[in-house]
């Protein structure tokens, strides 16, 4: 008998939340259906998922950032299959592959002039785990520095990071010697570095919980205090790089040059794993200084083709279409789309972003009815009104959101970097519509808001 995907996923499709319930995370199964995003999706082209009926979802969230490129590539597809075509050697671990050594000459062609070294592995989280171990290293220090509110992965060292407490509860004792200050804030940054025993200080350039922009003087001088205080400064990129912010790199928009840039998510096409962290040769010529050291840190599928494949094609596909140029041009309209509306919505604050990351932010309103109506929903669970926005959003305009973190107001846009006129028009117009219907008390969208509010109270 002939083994085929096709045929197995054409014969079970219908029963992936029975078999999540039964084998996997059945939660995630019930949150899927509380809140009405029990589809079954077929397929995926672009900026696009279709169901079994053929209904149309504009993703807004590319598989929290993956696919940047869009679903389904088809130069990463045809990269792919010629890669499994060649019938190359692969993972040959006495040995150093070729598809590797191009991966990391073409990605420190675009990185700032003083990385000139790469180490590649499967994810964020082991990019994060990596740039923990190479800074204590070449430092010889144990503390390691974060940002409140940030987040850098769920394995323990990454953990240990994560500024938001729902990720760490109950998961301890995390790594010793790690401490968070404020984000954006730059005498807490200064007083926890001048003792000098930090080993690196890690920060997204916009914090991906929330969205959140650095001043402009931030970055400059994060850098200009981790050098006076022999910190390593890491650049965490996993979500922000890669043209997601309208800049291949998001540290371009304030001409830095951190010690060490860690990414992944949109390097792999979507299909396969990969990860990486940049750096300085001083950093990898320390780490691994001796010939019995050359394996003292890697990772057992880190530097397969198949990977290596999709990173080069990911890369190819950016550059071709342009889409850190679209990301900026297409992500900054929809910011400015959004904010045109703030004059007239009392629960809209602001949109704000940098290309195609992107937070709208909700605010309690003045007016009585409103602030009741808000009122209730921050009693029940703080931030629910954000759900009342993103579901209609997916229900009736066929659109893909989330919330950008626990207990906030904030709706977050990670869109393909594809997006086109056409997707920034229907984007604007719905939200135009979900905006205005939160403002009609009572009303069918607040109905909605009384069901979450029972739901949470009942948590």
């Amino acid at each position: 008998m002939t083994f085929s995907i096709a045929e197995l996923f054409s014969q079970h499709y219908t029963e992936k939340f029975s078999l999540h319930e039964e084998y996997l995370n059945n939660q995630m199964v019930r949150v899927l259906k509380t809140i009405g995003y029990d589809r079954n999706y077929k397929r995926a082209v672009g900026q696009y998922l279709y169901d079994e009926n053929g209904t149309e979802y504009l993703d807004l969230l590319s598989g929290f950032g993956v696919f940047a490129i869009g679903r389904n590539h088809p130069s990463v597809v045809s990269a792919l299959t010629e890669t499994l075509s060649l019938e190359l050697p692969n993972l040959v671990q006495l040995d150093v592959s070729i598809l590797s050594g191009l991966l990391a000459k073409e990605l420190l062609k675009t990185t700032p002039d003083n990385l000139d070294k790469m180490f590649f592995c499967n994810s964020g989280t082991e990019a994060v785990e990596a740039a923990i171990k190479f800074a204590r290293y070449t430092t010889k220090r144990e503390k390691i520095i974060f940002c409140e509110h940030g987040y850098h992965g769920l394995t323990m060292g990454s953990l240990s990071l994560n500024g938001e407490e729902i990720f760490r509860e109950g998961f301890g004792p995390l790594l010793p010697g790690c401490s968070a200050v404020p984000f954006n804030d730059l005498p807490a940054l200064e007083q926890a570095l001048s003792g000098k025993d930090v080993a690196a200080f890690i920060v997204e350039p916009v914090q991906g919980k929330g969205v959140n922009l650095p001043d402009d003087n931030y970055l400059p001088e994060v850098e200009r205090l981790c050098k006076q205080y022999g910190t390593l400064f890491v650049a965490d990129e996993v979500q922000t790089g890669l043209g997601r912010t309208g800049k291949l790199w998001a540290i371009e928009h304030w001409n830095v040059k951190p010690d060490m840039i860690c990414m992944a998510k949109a390097l792999s096409g979507g299909f396969v794993p990969v990860g990486g962290v940049a750096m300085t040769h001083k950093i990898m010529d320390t780490v691994f200084n001796r010939m019995d050291r050359a394996v003292v840190h890697g990772s057992t599928f880190s530097k397969n083709n198949m990977a290596m494949a999709a990173g080069l094609a990911t890369l190819h596909v950016l550059a071709e279409e342009k889409l850190v140029e679209n990301s900026a041009e297409i992500g900054n309209k929809i910011i400015a789309g959004l904010n045109a509306m703030a004059g007239k919505y009392e629960f809209l604050k602001e949109a704000r972003g940098k290309g195609m990351m992107i937070a709208i932010e909700f605010q309690a309103p003045k007016s009585l009815m409103l602030k009741a109506a808000w009122g209730m929903l921050e009693a029940a669970n703080k931030g629910l009104f954000c759900q009342m926005v993103t579901i209609p959003l997916f229900k009736e305009h066929h659109i893909l959101t989330q919330v950008a973190g626990h207990g906030m107001n904030v709706v977050k846009l990670l869109p393909p970097l594809n997006l086109t006129q056409k997707d920034l028009d229907h984007i604007i117009s719905a939200f135009d519509k979900v905006i205005a219907d939160t403002h009609q008390v009572p009303g069918s969208i607040w109905d909605l808001g009384k069901n979450l509010a029972g739901h949470a109270l009942k948590k």
